[in-house]
């Protein structure tokens, strides 16, 4: 790697009118100096124009939906599922899995992410070359990724309650013929990862992805945070993103799935809860008595109606949040900056009292350092400071959204789009400037991934089709759940108008 320099840029948080060199070394940030202090060395970068930035973190995305971009609304969580993770999905070659990823990856980087957390789906065809072929994908376009595949024994449609009263004997019979991959081959092709794709020494490695409580016995849960450990792993996991989910723990445990992950030992530092919007103030000091990270994901909570975080309380209690993205085919985008700016206005929402609004300066830390601090890689990644890796954006301050130029937090979070983006370095390495991905052809991959759409749709349309009979039985469930009661301290998380 060359030694590069970005001169005179602004620095995101710096105080007014301050220039800084930024200088950088193989993959590290060397220095930082005030402009002119000492002489530029290796490839130099005009940044007199441009807001520099740590890169955002995306801490929870699903690239493997993304063939499914656009095809569903007004369906809450529990019948889209149905949808994006099939009983029988559509087959794939490796190559269209490696086009799918680079779509998450293309979006990421140009909507300022450094750094792609994916929890891609395998089950029910584990192909270790789909896997690969994902890794490939991270590695060739320069983002740095943790990429992990969705890890439970319990089939989905059984991690629900009042299964066997709405669900036709005949269709049940059926649906439990279909077994998930099982666990011993999952949690084996786990170890070989941990093993060979350890993040502490891979741009691209691993994280432990045990789908949600519900979705896995307690005997794997325990294996999975075995593993973790044992190779000193992040892991993320989904917990209670819906009312149905909050109803499902107390069936389930007699308690909420926060308080059972508790019991079990799985909650500890390392560990990104992802959604955690249906909780208590138990469930809140629970999470930050075990140094667990939240997830965000505002943009897929608003549109299946999910319900809003109560982030500011969790930030009271001490808690990391961080923000990510999820799923492509729930929200069609991959877009940080969407993601960011959707934290900030919707989070104004909680609450009468304007001070204890969440403000951008906070989205903005939940999507650099608190996405560090989720990963274990609070010393590695999130912040420009010598030592850190050079992760790094740059914004045009000539474009509209820092014209005029007054607060430039403020005005990324709440005005850019990703248009303004003119640099992205991960690990020291440049891998887009001025308009253009540099290490990748852009153009070429979308229109395979096109074509692929293409050939693919009508297989597509096809499983959907195939899905159907799922859908009444789904609907009755959630409608149930809507009326089960929860805890009465639960934070209110949707706006109650009748059913």
């Amino acid at each position: 790697m060359d030694s590069i320099t970005l001169t005179a840029a602004t620095l995101a948080g710096n105080e007014r009118g301050r220039a800084t060199d930024i200088f950088i070394e193989a993959d590290r940030i060397a220095d930082l100096q005030p402009t002119g202090a000492r002489p530029p060395q290796g490839t130099v970068i005009d940044a007199s124009r441009l807001l520099v930035t740590p890169g955002f973190i995306d801490g929870h995305h699903h690239s493997h939906e993304n063939y499914l971009k656009g095809r569903f609304e007004g369906q809450p969580l529990e019948l889209v599922m149905n949808f994006v993770r099939p009983l029988k999905p559509v087959p794939l070659t490796a190559r269209q899995v490696y086009v799918r990823t680079l779509i998450s990856a293309i979006q990421a980087i140009r909507s300022g992410a450094t750094t792609l957390v994916d929890d891609m789906n395998v089950s029910p065809m584990l192909d270790r070359s789909h896997v690969d072929a994902a890794f490939q994908a991270y590695e060739d376009c320069g983002i740095r990724a943790l990429l992990g595949f969705t890890l439970f024994d319990r089939p989905f449609f059984r991690a629900m309650p009042f299964v066997e009263e709405e669900f036709p004997a005949e269709l049940l019979a059926q649906l439990d013929a279909v077994r998930p991959t099982p666990a011993g081959d999952v949690l084996a092709l786990a170890r070989e990862m941990a093993r060979s794709r350890h993040p502490s020494e891979h741009r691209v490695g691993y994280i432990v992805a045990p789908s949600a409580p519900q979705r896995c016995t307690d005997d794997f849960l325990k294996a999975t945070r075995s593993l973790a450990d044992e190779f000193d792993l992040p892991v993320m996991i989904h917990v209670q993103e819906t009312r149905l989910q909050a109803v499902t723990g107390q069936i389930m445990y007699g308690s909420s799935m926060f308080a059972h992950l508790d019991r079990l030992g799985f909650l500890k530092e390392k560990t990104a809860l992802i959604h955690a919007v249906w909780l208590t103030p138990a469930d809140i000091s629970i999470i930050a008595a075990s140094g667990a990270s939240v997830q965000h994901n505002p943009t897929v909570n608003m549109k299946l109606g999910s319900g809003l975080m109560p982030m500011r309380e969790m930030l009271d209690a001490g808690i990391n949040v961080s923000l990510g993205t999820d799923g492509c085919g729930l929200v069609e985008t991959a877009d940080m900056l969407r993601a960011v700016s959707n934290t900030a206005y919707v989070q104004k929402l909680r609450g009468n009292d304007p001070d204890r609004w969440i403000t951008a300066p906070e989205a903005f830390h939940a999507a650099t350092r608190g996405g560090a601090r989720a990963l274990g890689l609070e010393k590695q990644i999130g912040e420009i400071k010598v030592g850190m890796k050079a992760d790094l954006c740059g914004y045009s301050l000539d474009q509209i959204a820092f014209v005029p130029l007054n607060d430039p937090v403020r005005q990324l979070v709440y005005a850019e789009t990703g248009s303004g983006l003119r640099l992205s370095i991960v690990d020291g390495t440049v891998i887009f400037r001025d308009g253009k991905l540099t290490l990748i052809d852009e153009a070429a991959i979308l229109r395979e991934a096109q074509e692929i759409h293409a050939e693919l749709e009508p297989i597509i349309a096809a499983v959907e089709e195939s899905v159907a009979p799922l859908l009444a039985p789904y609907r009755r469930i959630h409608a149930r759940c809507l009326c089960h009661p929860i805890a009465s301290d639960t934070y209110p998380a949707r706006f109650e108008c009748g059913l």
